[in-house]
C-alpha cells in the first residue's frame, strides 16, 4: 500500500503543479478575480491533501484500515472538492454552463478531506512506535 500511496500522490503532485503554472500564467486575464481566486483555493487543497498523501505513507506499513480511509477519502476528496473547484472557476472560459450542478459537489469533496482526517487521527492514536 506504501507504494500505491506514493504513486497516487507523485501523480496529484504533478498535476497540482501543472495546474497552479497553468492557474498563475494562462488564466490570468482570462477569467474574473473571483474566479481566479476560487482556482487558487482548488491548488491549495490539492496541494495540502497531496502533502498528506505522503505523510500517510508513512504509516502505511501498520496496515491500519484507518490508513487506507484515509487514503481514499483524501484521493476523493482531491477529485471532488479541487475538481469542482477548477472546472467552475473556468466553466465560462470552456462555455460550460452546465456545469453549474458542481457546486454540490464542493462541499461533498469537503467531507470526504473531513473522512481522511479523522482516519488520520485514528490511525495516529491506534499506531503503536
Amino acid at each position: 500500500m506504501n507504494k500505491q500511496i506514493i504513486l497516487t500522490a507523485s501523480f496529484l503532485g504533478l498535476i497540482a503543479v501543472i495546474l497552479g503554472a497553468f492557474g498563475a500564467h494562462g488564466l490570468e486575464g482570462k477569467i474574473s478575480e473571483y474566479h481566479l481566486a476560487t482556482w487558487k483555493t482548488a491548488n491549495q487543497y490539492h496541494f495540502y491533501h497531496t502533502l498528506a498523501l505522503l505523510f500517510l505513507s508513512t504509516f502505511s506499513r501498520a496496515k491500519s484500515p484507518s490508513i487506507r480511509v484515509s487514503f481514499i477519502a483524501f484521493t476523493v476528496g482531491i477529485l471532488f472538492f479541487s475538481g469542482s473547484l477548477y472546472v467552475l472557476s473556468v466553466r465560462s472560459l470552456l462555455d460550460i454552463e452546465i456545469a453549474s450542478w458542481l457546486g454540490p459537489v464542493t462541499p461533498i469533496g469537503g467531507l470526504f478531506f473531513m473522512t481522511g482526517w479523522v482516519g488520520l487521527f485514528v490511525a495516529a492514536i491506534r499506531h503503536r512506535a
